[in-house]
């Protein structure tokens, strides 16, 4: 998901944002369709743009459009036939952002990247799930909807409050401090039109214990849950790192993050690239992989052998000052280099590939024997998927070289094996594991945390 935050509410929005001012949005046609929305915009002039798209999923739609008043703002919209419209003021340049973060079952955004689909809450999406190549969707635990009506409980002076225009609109000013002033004056205005829905339909916003203060942290201790500083956590949020969540609350101009959040931050950065290359290094000095380690041990010895075990060569170069030790420190640096170059030997995109390739084949060798899909249920036994014994050796070398990349092939091994056979995720790791652990050469230790880090979660609500 993308950090694009909204700088208002629209007037006719059914779904406030809590904290944010309301602004006039009498001059977008909103009751006229998407196809009205994106024409305010869309090739009117230099820097303006527009665009719809349709939620077929839910019958529902999005779209955007720059504003013709104020070119460097523009409107965002999205709409459910069951659950109404979200109506946002942004900066121009964000808008198609949030345009593409809409694209699917999300509704709304509360809280740092809390979303709704309409009738349950998930936390921000930070892990992902190569089988339906999307975020995992993890539900926030007790979660509650927030209602207009919820939050009006009578003491809110509309009078207080006013509605902004466009033209006068400062993206920089200070939120208001009495919002609930200004949700009643919104909700005096929203029951004024046709076909509004309720006020106990209109959500405002998610209340659930993970967002509790007990369960809110700082910076500093989400630094250390993610084995970084402080310092270096505040560099990735300064330059805009879309990597570090959102913080779901400020506390005294302080920004907070909810332990469950924090948490599913650590688990993604496990699972990244540099995460994956990181577990399998193994506390190596070096950091390099067992593939590399191996390679960088194997010419550490070539070239000790090369520089000064042969008389002919030894002699060209070696001074009297010189000892086999400082050789030997020569020969490992010239291992090394051969190391981190691996990926310059081995053309890893294009093995990717190939070991992908190779193993659905001989999935699908195990499949027609066994003919256990024919019924149309899938398979039934993990332990029918079976590689020959060059794959598996093939894919137990890519891993102990290439661990980042091999993690990104068998997450599309899954995916293929899951849209072809049906097969869970699980399923299809049971059998690759089973297969390394005879035929390949990972010790029980690297294979073990290897497939821990490409297990799918199962989460609780």
């Amino acid at each position: 998901m993308s950090h694009v935050l909204p700088l208002a509410n629209g007037l006719r929005t059914d779904h406030p944002v809590p904290g944010l001012p309301f602004v006039d949005d009498s001059h977008l046609p909103l009751d006229e369709g998407p196809e009205a929305i994106e024409a305010v915009g869309r090739n009117r002039g230099p820097g303006t743009w527009g665009r719809f798209d349709k939620n077929r999923a839910s019958g529902g739609w999005r779209a955007f459009t720059t504003d013709p008043i104020d070119n460097t703002l523009g409107w965002s919209v999205r709409y459910h036939p069951e659950h109404g419209r979200t109506v946002l003021l942004l900066h121009d340049g964000d808008t198609s952002s949030l345009h593409m973060d809409w694209d699917g079952e999300q509704l709304l955004f509360r809280a740092g990247g809390y979303w709704w689909n309409g009738e349950t809450w998930f936390r921000p999406g930070q892990v992902w799930d190569p089988v339906v190549e999307d975020y995992e969707k993890r539900k926030a635990r007790l979660a509650v909807t927030v209602t207009a009506a919820d939050m009006l409980d009578g003491r809110a002076d509309p009078a207080k409050a006013y509605i902004g225009k466009v033209a006068l609109f400062d993206p920089d000013a200070a939120r208001p401090d009495n919002w609930l002033d200004h949700l009643a004056l919104w909700a005096a205005r929203h029951q004024e039109q046709d076909s509004a829905p309720p006020l106990e339909r209109c959500v405002v916003d998610v209340s659930s214990p993970e967002l509790s203060g007990a369960q809110l942290i700082g910076a500093p201790e989400l630094a250390e849950l993610g084995g970084i500083t402080a310092s270096t956590l505040r560099s990735y949020i300064s330059r805009g790192n879309s990597e570090v969540p959102l913080p779901q609350a400020v506390v005294g101009g302080r920004d907070q993050w909810a332990r469950a959040v924090a948490d599913d931050w650590v688990e993604s950065r496990q699972r990244s690239y540099q995460g994956i290359k990181t577990a399998m290094a193994g506390g190596d000095p070096d950091s390099l992989s067992p593939g590399a380690v191996e390679v960088r041990d194997r010419f550490t010895a070539d070239f000790q052998h090369t520089l000064y075990d042969r008389p002919d060569v030894r002699k060209r170069w070696v001074l009297r000052h010189r000892n086999k030790e400082s050789v030997s420190e020569v020969a490992g640096t010239l291992a090394w280099s051969v190391a981190v170059s691996l990926a310059d030997i081995v053309p890893t995109e294009h093995l990717g590939r190939t070991v992908r390739a190779a193993v659905l084949f001989d999935f699908a060798e195990s499949v027609e024997m066994f003919n256990d899909n024919k019924d149309g249920e899938g398979l039934k036994s993990w332990w029918k998927l079976n590689l020959t014994p060059s794959v598996a050796k093939t894919l137990d070398w890519y891993i102990r070289c290439f661990p980042a990349e091999a993690y990104g092939t068998i997450g599309e091994i899954q995916r293929q094996a899951h849209n072809t056979w049906k097969a869970p995720a699980a399923d299809t790791l049971s059998a690759l594991r089973s297969s390394l652990s005879l035929d390949g050469e990972l010790t029980d230790e690297q294979r073990a945390t290897y497939f821990a880090l490409l297990e799918p979660r199962e989460t609780t609500d």
